[in-house]
């Protein structure tokens, strides 16, 4: 009798920023890359509405971005060496960071918890900084918790998009 264990999770970042020859504008390359990770290994679970956003860095293009959610036995390790083929038969050249790019796709969280080999940081190190990325995922996975903070991806959104309140020593100056 087998146990009906259920498969790791994880949540996987996309962005793009860049068209690409056979697959269209970023919102396309998205999608293609959504069936692109489709296999045998990794099962489709859900995924978030694609949105855009402002670049980081250096580039001038807005991103579209959005979270999938993904059920497979892989290792994390190996789970980052399919996102990386991936994400070079789509065109991605390694140089300059946050630079313009067809398609770029990380490793959020892992249902595994925390991981960290050296290579790769499971939850991704700047998810709780970034819009882009805790909006998305909030729209498919609001009560997962953060591994090391504990927080929900709901909390942690709602404390990113909420008004700082202004330092009055610094605003008189």
């Amino acid at each position: 009798m087998t146990s009906a264990t259920p498969l790791p999770l994880y949540a996987i970042g996309l962005g793009s920023n860049r068209r690409h020859a056979r697959h269209g504008d970023p919102r396309r390359v998205l999608l293609a890359a959504l069936a692109a990770l489709e296999a045998d290994d990794i099962e489709p679970v859900d995924v978030s509405p694609i949105i855009t956003s402002e670049p980081l860095g250096p580039s001038l293009r807005r991103y579209a971005n959005a979270v999938a959610l993904v059920a497979s036995p892989l290792s994390p390790r190996d789970m980052l060496a399919r996102l990386q083929r991936v994400e070079a038969e789509f065109g991605r050249r390694t140089g300059q960071r946050w630079s313009a790019r067809t398609l770029d796709l990380d490793i959020l969280l892992w249902s595994g918890g925390a991981w960290s080999d050296g290579a790769l940081d499971i939850p991704h190190p700047a998810m709780t900084e970034r819009a882009f990325v805790l909006g998305p995922l909030r729209a498919i996975a609001p009560d997962w918790r953060h591994p090391l903070n504990r927080h929900t991806i709901r909390q942690l959104a709602a404390r990113l998009i909420r008004a700082k309140p202004v330092d009055q020593a610094a605003a008189a100056h």
